[in-house]
C-alpha cells in the first residue's frame, strides 16, 4: 500500500492539519510544526497537540506517515560559529515540537557552504550537528532531503547524503527523504523504466534504501540537470507521469509518506488519485 499526501497547512494551528489532508484524500501528510520563516515561535500547547492526535486518529493517518519539515532558516552547516548555533537551537527544538506531537520523523534540507567553506567542511558541521542533536533528544529520525544543487546548497549528490550518515553514530535515528524534482534538476534522470532503474541502482550502491524514509513526489519546471528548485503539477513538467509511474510500482520503496509539494493545492486530490491509479494491480 502507498501513503500519499501533500504538505498541508497549518493556518489556525497544527491541529488542522489532519483536517486538511482528509478534505483530499490523504493517508499521509506533511507540515510545518512552527513558521518555517520564523526562528522562534510560542511553545506548543497540551489542547492543540490533543486536537491534532485525535484528528490524525479520525483522518485514520499514522503518525509514522507524517512528514514534519523544519524551517528554511536553518542552516547546519553554516560557517558562522554564532549562527550555527542558532540554527542548531532552532533545530532541537523542531525535533522536541514533533516529538510533543507523537511523530516519528522531522525532514530537513542538510544545509549549505554559502562558499565560505569547503563541502567536505560543510558536510563534516552538518553530520557533527546531527550527531549532538540526537544525543540531546529521543526518538524522532532525522530525514535528509536531496536537494537540486542550487546555489550552496548540499545535499543534491548521492554522495553527500551517504557522506553524512557515514558518519551519524545512531543510524536508526537518520533517513533520507528524496525530492523527484529535486533529483531531476541535479542531473539524475528518472523519466523511464530504464533511466529510473540505473538512477535508483545507484541511489542503492551509494546510500541504500534502507534509507529511505520519505519521498516528495514533484514534477519539474526546467530540464534534467537544470539545478533549479522550480516544482510542477504532476504531468505537467519535464519530468512526466512515467517517473511517478516507476515510483508508485518500485517494490524496494517501503511503506513510507509519500508527499505532494506541487504547485496547485486545489488539485492535490485529484493528484492524489493519478498516482494511485498509476500503480498496477
Amino acid at each position: 500500500m502507498r501513503y500519499i499526501g501533500a504538505h498541508v497547512s497549518t493556518s489556525g494551528g497544527v491541529q488542522n492539519a489532519p483536517l486538511n489532508a482528509a478534505k483530499i484524500g490523504a493517508n499521509a501528510f506533511a507540515l510545518f510544526v512552527k513558521n518555517q520563516r520564523q526562528w522562534s515561535a510560542k511553545p506548543l500547547d497540551k489542547t492543540s497537540i490533543l486536537e491534532f492526535k485525535q484528528n490524525c486518529k479520525n483522518a485514520g493517518v499514522n503518525p509514522k506517515h507524517i512528514l514534519p519539515h523544519d524551517s528554511y532558516l536553518i542552516n547546519l552547516g553554516h560557517y558562522d560559529d554564532a549562527k550555527r548555533e542558532q540554527s542548531f537551537n532552532a533545530f532541537l527544538d523542531e525535533i522536541e515540537r514533533v516529538s510533543a506531537l507523537g511523530l516519528e520523523l522531522l525532514n530537513f534540507h542538510p544545509g549549505s557552504h554559502l562558499n565560505e567553506i569547503s563541502r567536505s567542511e560543510c558536510l563534516n558541521l552538518i553530520a557533527w550537528c546531527m550527531n549532538e542533536a540526537i544525543k540531546r533528544t529521543n526518538g524522532v529520525k532525522l530525514v535528509i532531503e536531496n536537494t537540486a544543487g542550487q546555489g550552496s546548497n548540499l545535499g543534491y549528490k548521492f554522495e553527500h547524503l551517504a557522506y553524512l550518515i557515514d558518519r551519524i553514530d545512531d543510524k536508526s535515528r537518520v533517513g533520507v527523504c528524496i525530492d523527484t524534482c529535486h533529483t531531476f534538476a541535479a542531473g539524475y534522470d528518472i523519466r523511464t523504466p530504464q533511466a529510473y532503474k540505473k538512477t535508483m541502482d545507484e541511489f542503492d550502491a551509494v546510500v541504500g534504501y534502507e534509507f529511505l524514509s520519505a519521498m516528495h513526489l514533484n514534477d519539474s519546471k526546467f530540464d534534467l540537470g537544470c539545478k533549479k528548485d522550480r516544482h510542477e503539477s504532476l504531468g505537467k513538467g519535464f519530468l512526466g507521469l512515467g517517473a511517478f509511474k516507476c515510483i508508485m510500482n518500485d517494490e524496494r520503496i517501503g511503506e513510507i509518506p509519500m508527499i505532494l509539494e506541487t504547485i496547485d493545492d486545489s488539485i492535490w486530490a485529484e493528484e492524489i488519485k493519478i498516482l494511485k491509479n498509476l500503480q498496477k494491480g
